[in-house]
């Protein structure tokens, strides 16, 4: 399957469109534009470095290279320079497509270099009957580090999505996401493999300009982590939007906001997905509650789910192949089943999740996963957001400080009565050594570029 010879074939583009901040262009004038057999030849069976500012460019080389390189890494935006060096190198890429935002001028010398603009007119026939499989290079979330890189194949990417099926009439897809990262590829995926439109997110673009201007192009289905859709609650523009399909992934929705997503949209179909850039596509959930029908562990849809030692573990051919590096650690077990490093636990009928096995905080020897009471502290009526992280203490070695962002219109006269309150709330909730010792209130908290809230310490 290469992607441009899907689209070129399908049929049925008219008026479907791709949309960014910027610009708004036809996917049949994108497929079809005019094309270099003489760009080409300096592309084929490399490995390719994807670096590049804005996700239109990215979208464009993507469907111009697949079939055409023998590896496309992406370089998803905001990265530290020693971040996208190490992606170049552990996928031992041979030239970059690239531009100025995405690869400044004095980064990576010695790599050659093709502009994107060139190699997006890359010619359709120069994949036709060569039977190259290009491996795609994802990037982890680095939420607690450096990320690492993981390959793909485009049939493993794209294993959740029905190509078959025909997109209900006026269908037009966006996200939060970008869609160098595992979750927003995935909704790139959907777009071109079952065409539709798609309305791109631009990481400089406040979240009130990006939901009026999605509303505006009548988006229908629209994508993004708890912590995307908590922001976009804060915002007046939500009413913007109507969607008929909204889903959350990439982290744990608590059901705050899932409840508040169901008041604000009530006729839509809602749902909160498991996956992960190693694990690929786990399942989805779509009966408006946190966590997961115990039900699910097992084999179905070839998906095989399984709990060992509170552990979250996932096989199925969605799953990465490995990661890249000079001295890469195995990405899954010798039985091909993957370990999440997502903790889960069992309530009657129900698994739910407790958080990232290497974010537990030590409370003098008892563990504290942050976002079990991230979840407590964001069921406050005062709180919207929340952040729950270490905080060095001589005797226990840390106790539990929780970062809030308030609600819109709390009355935050007398802060210390607030942030007593707000441990208050905690204590009937949680173990004693699970409350935060303090409460810090906030403007914002950091994401990452992926739109998950920034676990490491500075």
């Amino acid at each position: 399957m290469i992607l441009r010879e899907r689209l070129f074939r399908s049929g049925g583009l008219e008026g479907l469109f791709l949309s960014d901040h910027h610009e708004h262009r036809h996917l049949a004038g994108i497929i079809g534009g005019p094309r270099d057999t003489s760009v080409s030849e300096p592309l084929a069976g490399k490995r390719v470095l994807l670096a590049v500012g804005g996700q239109m460019a990215a979208a464009r080389a993507m469907l111009a290279l697949d079939g055409l390189v023998a590896r496309l890494a992406l370089v998803p935006p905001g990265l530290a320079p020693e971040h996208v060096a190490r992606i170049a190198t552990d996928s031992d890429a041979e030239i970059a497509v690239c531009d100025a935002e995405g690869l400044p001028d004095d980064a990576l010398p010695g790599l050659p270099r093709i502009d994107v603009e060139t190699a997006s007119r890359a010619s359709f026939e120069a994949t036709v009957g060569t039977g190259r499989e290009t491996e795609w290079a994802l990037a982890t979330s680095g939420t607690t580090g450096a990320p690492k890189l993981v390959a793909h194949t485009l049939e493993g990417l794209a294993g959740g999505i029905n190509t078959a099926a025909t997109p209900e009439p006026g269908t037009v897809w966006s996200t939060f996401y970008d869609i160098r990262r595992y979750g927003g590829l995935q909704v790139f995926l959907r777009a071109m493999l079952a065409p539709a439109s798609l309305v791109l997110s631009d990481r400089h673009e406040t979240v009130r300009d990006f939901l009026v201007r999605a509303g505006d192009a009548g988006v229908t289905h629209i994508l993004g982590t708890p912590s995307h859709w908590r922001l976009a609650l804060m915002s007046n523009a939500l009413s913007r939007l109507s969607p008929r399909y909204v889903r959350l992934s990439g982290e744990i929705a608590d059901q705050t906001v899932l409840d508040l997503l169901r008041a604000a949209f009530p006729d839509a179909r809602m749902a909160h997905a498991y996956a992960s850039t190693e694990g690929g596509v786990g399942f989805t959930v779509e009966d408006g509650c946190e966590g997961f029908p115990a039900s699910l562990i097992g084999t179905r849809a070839g998906i095989e789910i399984a709990v060992r030692d509170d552990a979250l573990y996932v096989r199925s051919s969605r799953t990465g192949r490995r990661y890249l590096g000079a001295a890469p650690e195995p990405l899954m077990a010798e039985d091909g089943f993957v370990d999440t490093g997502d903790l889960v636990e069992r309530r009657g009928d129900r698994f739910h999740f407790l958080g990232r096995r290497s974010g537990v905080i030590n409370v003098g020897g008892a563990k504290v996963q942050p976002e079990e009471v991230e979840a407590v502290v964001n069921l406050h009526a005062s709180v919207s957001m929340s952040r729950v992280r270490a905080r060095p203490n001589p005797i226990l070695g840390a106790v539990v400080e929780a970062e809030v962002v308030l609600r819109a219109g709390t009355d935050a006269a007398d802060p210390a009565a607030l942030k007593k309150a707000i441990i208050a709330h905690c204590r009937p909730r949680l173990s004693g050594h699970k409350v935060p010792a303090s409460v810090r209130f906030v403007d914002d908290l950091p994401l990452t570029s992926g739109g998950k809230l920034v676990r490491r310490m500075p």
